[in-house]
């Protein structure tokens, strides 16, 4: 109960709403560039903290997807998409979503390379020196906003 109670102090606050209006305007900014990219968005876009992309047009499926996004240094989840034709285990979606990018204080701005970031990386689906590339660039990038509450300078780590 005591949880719930900082919790639901934490959200009264008008930092919270900054933060949440934040998250939601990253979300469709991010959509909206997978969208010039290509990518279809299950329903058209987003009015949250995140989008369902559906992968067909890339010939590729989620299990895919998610593997080489996590080698680019881009952490996602594959996800059924309505009506899907493949099983749960490998799915034709992808589920993004940017509450963390926004606690880290990246913005709209920020959804540009992001967004860009996660294109290059599928379209590198079986190039590994690509992915490698990318995630430098990935790496480099999160060094400048470092996540909340880390305590190593802020210093992104690739392992």
């Amino acid at each position: 109960i005591a949880a719930k109670a900082v919790a639901f102090e934490e959200a009264l606050q008008p930092e919270f709403r900054a933060y949440a209006a934040a998250v939601v305007e990253n979300a469709k900014a991010l959509a909206a560039v997978l969208r010039q990219g290509g990518l279809r968005i299950v329903s058209d876009g987003t009015e949250n903290h995140l989008m369902l992309v559906d992968l067909s047009p890339l010939g590729t499926d989620g299990r895919q997807a998610e593997a080489v996004l996590r080698e680019a240094g881009i952490i996602a989840n594959k996800n059924a998409i309505p009506f899907d034709p493949l099983p749960p285990r490998v799915t034709s979606g992808l589920r993004l979503g940017t509450p963390a990018l926004a606690s880290r204080g990246m913005g709209v701005d920020e959804m540009q390379e992001v967004g860009a970031f996660i294109l290059d990386a599928l379209a590198a689906l079986d190039d590994s020196a690509a992915l490698v590339r990318i995630r430098r660039r990935v790496v480099e990038f999160a060094r400048a906003f470092p996540a909340p509450g880390v305590t190593d300078g802020g210093r992104a780590t690739v392992s």
